[in-house]
């Protein structure tokens, strides 16, 4: 069915009738008109045009419209490349790194204690101020140490006289058991002491007899060379081979040791006579002991007396040797008036004052040292290749924009459950199965960390990534 033209007026060439003209007036001009065309039996019939009739022709795109989309299409394209070749670069690196936020900076952070009570007189460092190995922190008021050094002291110097009154009465009781010996308890040590003394001087006179004869032998055999010198220099000076003057010194040093080999015989003789009267001496002691036997009852009485007194001289050394440890230990505590920094580092939680009364093991303050790791809490299921001295990427929430290096030092011998307070017990009968983590330690590249190392402290926090195999 073709539709009619409404403003021709004519019918169509099927048959149908125009419409009224005022009809198609009364509609709006931006809506569609409908065609009406009615047949010969009376009947009419809405025909729709493909568009209405004041409708502005369709419009065509124009050149720059469609560069717009290509360049959308393109964009789009790029993107999608992009996309993938981002999500193969993620999931490359999530294959080949672990990475954990679980992780905080620590380091050694040394608590300075006082061993001993005592009122704090000076504080002489202050918050974060950077300490040296042995330099003062504090002192304590040293006066009540003072004087118990001064009493150890004078207990030692008791102790030392004491140990010299009771060495007197050793060495008075040693002589009045020699003096008794004659006197009233049988000479026992006067007889005793003079056969040590006849022994003594008869070994050292039989010990003078061989001296006495080695000596001859050695002037003899020089008298002997001294004679054939002389000899030979009494024929040189006859041929005229040699002067007078060394004949006469031979002749004099062939008297000089024969004079010094006869004053060498009566030197021996000498000796073999104190020999003789050492032997004599001897004999004569012994024979006085064994007169004196029947004294030798109080003898013992006196000597037993001297050991007592010997050891009553041991007790006291003892006793000094107590009180010089005494004396030790009141300048150990004297000492301990001192506090001092147990390394170099930076002064932390400092809360002593001056004035403060302190008990024996309060803590004072901190010292951190400046070498800071990290320890990195994983979970089990990513320790599966991780090993030690692999390279370590971190990010510490202080410095987001300088990243970091480091490797990892070691693993955790136990998971941080099983070093808890209170580590949990699976054999209850409620067990559930949670992912367990270990903490790792990780060390800091030294040059990564130049210039930041006053500024890491522990207890910050850290994004660590561990490159895996």
């Amino acid at each position: 069915m073709q539709p009619s033209n409404p403003s021709s007026g004519k019918p169509q060439s099927d048959g149908y009738a125009a419409p009224d003209a005022s009809n198609l007036q009364s509609l709006p001009a931006t809506q569609a008109s409908p065609t009406i065309a009615t047949r010969d039996t009376g009947a009419t019939t809405l025909v729709l045009p493909d568009r209405p009739p004041n409708a502005p022709p369709p419009r065509q795109d124009s050149p720059s419209k469609r560069g717009r989309q290509r360049i959308l299409m393109g964009a789009l394209g790029v993107g999608a490349i992009a996309g993938v070749i981002l999500g193969v670069r993620w999931w490359h690196d999530a294959a080949t790194h672990q990475e954990t936020d679980d992780a905080y900076v620590t380091g050694h952070i040394h608590p300075v204690n006082s061993r001993i009570a005592g009122t704090v007189t000076q504080v002489l460092v202050d918050d974060n101020q950077l300490v040296s190995q042995g330099q003062l922190l504090v002192q304590l008021d040293p006066r009540d140490y003072q004087v118990a050094l001064q009493q150890a002291q004078a207990a030692l110097a008791i102790a030392r006289h004491q140990a010299d009154v009771a060495q007197t009465n050793v060495g008075i009781g040693r002589a009045n058991a020699q003096g008794q010996t004659t006197v009233a308890q049988g000479n026992i040590d006067a007889a005793a002491a003079s056969i040590s003394t006849s022994e003594a001087a008869l070994a050292e006179a039989q010990a003078g007899v061989p001296a006495a004869q080695a000596n001859l032998a050695q002037v003899e055999a020089n008298l002997v060379k001294a004679k054939l010198d002389y000899d030979r220099y009494i024929n040189l000076v006859k041929e005229g081979a040699s002067p007078q003057q060394q004949l006469d010194a031979a002749r004099a040093n062939y008297q000089a040791i024969l004079a010094q080999r006869d004053a060498l015989k009566d030197q021996i003789r000498q000796a073999q006579a104190r020999v003789v009267q050492a032997q004599k001496n001897l004999d004569n002691a012994q024979a006085k002991l064994a007169s004196t036997k029947g004294t030798l009852e109080q003898a013992n009485a006196v000597t037993k007396q001297t050991e007592a007194n010997r050891r009553q001289y041991q007790a006291t050394l003892a006793a000094i040797d107590q009180a010089q440890a005494q004396v030790k230990n009141a300048q150990l505590q004297l000492s301990y008036t001192r506090i001092l920094a147990p390394t170099a580092g930076r002064v932390g939680n400092k809360t002593v004052e001056v004035g403060q009364r302190l008990q024996s093991g309060q803590t004072l303050m901190a010292v951190v040292q400046d070498q800071p790791w990290i320890v990195a809490n994983f979970k089990e299921t990513q320790l599966g290749k991780m090993k030690r001295g692999q390279s370590v990427e971190i990010k510490i929430d202080s410095f987001p924009n300088h990243p970091f290096k480091g490797k990892v030092d070691s693993l955790s011998p136990a998971s941080g459950a099983k070093f808890a307070l209170l580590p949990p017990d699976n054999a209850t009968g409620n067990f559930t199965k949670i992912v367990q983590r270990l903490p790792v330690k990780v060390v800091f590249d030294p040059q990564s960390i130049k210039g930041y190392e006053a500024q890491i402290a522990p207890g910050m926090s850290v994004v660590v990534r561990v490159e895996i195999p």
